[in-house]
């Protein structure tokens, strides 16, 4: 029999703090509620299965859900569907946005100069509804390589300091961006992309990051080269038979190796889907040997880098 079979919560994967905020460590990331892709306007997801997700999720145990006001189809917002969804909010709900990228109500993209990240901010408190936002991650541009970062997270510690936000965390970072930040402010986590198959330098990223305290969660952890457009093609043979060997899917496989990674690791897998969010939930109770960690670490390839 399956060993996922057994009904299973969020709490099964344990639990790690961001600050002072505990939260379970399978989370939900909010990107897919919106549509098929949540940077196509033209495909709006269903309103009623969206929150749905949302309630579901609650109801399992997850308490840490990641989003942005930058979320967004034709016709539905991540933070707004969150906030129809489930205020007045559970109080152990740890909600995450990011800020610095920003879409137009066309969809076009644009990015914040330090002294626009207020409004940015205000954006997500007015779409979720709260005064504070819990956790703000200052979301590094792909075309700003490894330059300073100071002048934005400086202006977002400003806004933390004025009480609009509790703490702190930097995405899409190299580790001395994140020792840049920490000069400036507390940094209570690093969302970076990771998945089966990182090379050395993000593996010790990861777990420099935990000896630090600093909570790591891997954005694509599941889609691997798929990223935004969701997990494609065939997976490696490894990934196949650890998952018929424990009757899971390669999707609960990969998070189950990604939370192995260390008790540091968050996992944020993002679904419009209820029975993707159940398996999602699921794969924290999944428990992985030390020859299937070692054979899964070995595999690398397209899917892996996600």
């Amino acid at each position: 029999m399956s060993d996922l079979y057994v009904p299973t919560t969020a709490a099964a994967a344990g639990t790690w703090k961001l600050g002072d905020l505990t939260v379970n460590r399978v989370g939900l990331g909010a990107m897919r509620l919106t549509g098929s892709a949540a940077f196509d306007l033209g495909v709006p997801s269903d309103r009623e299965r969206s929150i749905t997700v949302l309630r579901r999720a609650v109801e399992l145990g997850v308490n840490h859900i990641d989003t942005a006001a930058f979320y967004f189809s034709s016709l539905r917002s991540a933070n707004e569907l969150i906030n129809r969804a489930l205020a007045p909010y559970p109080d152990d709900l740890v909600i995450t946005t990011k800020v610095w990228p920003g879409r137009n109500p066309s969809g076009e993209w644009w990015w914040a100069a330090p002294e626009q990240l207020r409004g940015q901010v205000e954006e997500n408190l007015r779409q979720l509804g709260r005064d504070h936002l819990d956790v703000v991650n200052l979301r590094v541009p792909p075309s700003h390589g490894s330059g300073s970062i100071a002048e934005h997270f400086g202006a977002l510690a400003g806004l933390r300091d004025a009480g609009l936000i509790r703490h702190l965390g930097v995405s899409n970072v190299t580790p001395g961006q994140l020792a840049e930040a920490q000069a400036i402010a507390p940094v209570v986590c690093v969302q970076n992309s990771y998945g089966l198959g990182a090379p050395a330098a993000e593996r010790e990223f990861l777990r420099a990051c935990g000896a630090q305290g600093v909570a790591f969660v891997p954005f694509f952890a599941i889609a691997g080269a798929g990223r935004e457009a969701g997990a494609r093609g065939t997976d490696d043979e490894t990934v196949l038979a650890v998952a018929r060997a424990h009757g899971a899917t390669p999707a609960q496989v990969r998070l189950a190796w990604t939370l192995h990674q260390g008790p540091h690791v968050l996992a944020i897998p993002g679904t419009g889907d209820p029975a993707h969010l159940a398996a999602n939930v699921a794969a924290g109770a999944l428990r992985l040997s030390g020859e299937e960690m070692a054979a899964l670490s070995a595999v690398g390839g397209e899917h892996g880098a996600g």
